[in-house]
């Protein structure tokens, strides 16, 4: 760009296939909005505007069983609780949810779209002839290489996941139906069968494991693991900020104040 710059550089500058705004004019993805607004989901949307078209039945069943099954964990979560936090100290109900959306880092919140890089590793060197168990296992060993976490896989509550079942099996379902593929779901089974090896106990797929196998079936990329699960997640930190914000407490901290954290001296 040279000289001044022309109105159609600056228009071309926030070029976007996403939507389209105009005076007595909005379109998502080339749909008008009253036709979006008359036939489409909210779930519906997100597909549509993430993907630039719009996704069968199944697909938006299986996509909203994924998103319904992460919305809350509770104050337990740190999420939750800073937001509820948030939410007495005199700021906005969006602030409020902020707060609690940036606490969803790699540590908490990130484990779906980690444990979706790892599916992909195993179903990427399947796709180049690599048994799927030798594939599970090499990548389970370069993942154990990094961290002593293997991400989407136990939980720190939950024996078994509550929530492992009802979205594997929609899963299954959906593989029966020809509606996906199912290696992702391949993937993650030989990766719980691995851990399994030399326990007592199994070491089960949890929410974060179950989720990116259907964001991988449904052809998500592992960031959008993260982008949906924290859409997925606004909806109890909003809850929980509104609870809190409407029982009257000030400046509520992580423990009551009857509760003095234990001083150590240096």
């Amino acid at each position: 760009m040279t000289g001044e710059p022309t109105v159609q550089e600056v228009a071309d500058w926030w070029a976007t296939a996403v939507s389209r705004v105009e005076p007595d004019v909005i379109e998502l993805r080339g749909r008008p909005i009253q036709e979006v607004i008359a036939d489409t989901s909210f779930v519906g949307v997100i597909w549509l505007l993430l993907r630039g078209q719009s996704p069968t039945p199944a697909q938006e069943r299986l996509l909203e069983a994924a998103m319904v099954a992460s919305v809350d964990h509770g104050p337990h979560a740190p999420s939750i609780a800073v937001a509820r936090m948030a939410a007495t100290c005199g700021i906005g109900l969006n602030n409020a949810m902020a707060t609690g959306v940036n606490l969803l880092g790699d540590s908490h919140g990130g484990a779906g779209e980690q444990c979706l890089e790892m599916l992909t590793a195993i179903t990427s060197r399947q796709a180049d002839g690599e048994p799927l168990e030798s594939a599970a296992a090499s990548v389970v060993d370069q993942w154990r290489a990094r961290s002593k976490y293997l991400p989407g896989f136990g939980h720190r509550f939950h024996r078994v996941d509550p929530r492992r079942a009802p979205l594997l099996e929609r899963v299954s379902a959906a593989v029966a139906d020809g509606v996906v593929d199912g290696g992702f779901l391949r993937a993650a089974n030989a990766v719980e069968a691995i851990l399994a090896g030399g326990r007592p106990r199994p070491v089960p797929i949890n929410i974060d494991g179950c989720t990116a196998v259907v964001y991988g079936e449904l052809g998500f990329a592992p960031p959008l693991a993260r982008g949906l699960f924290v859409l997925s997640r606004s909806v109890g930190i909003l809850a929980h900020a509104w609870e809190e914000a409407g029982q009257g407490r000030r400046n509520k901290g992580p423990i009551p104040p009857s509760v003095t954290p234990t001083f150590l001296p240096l």
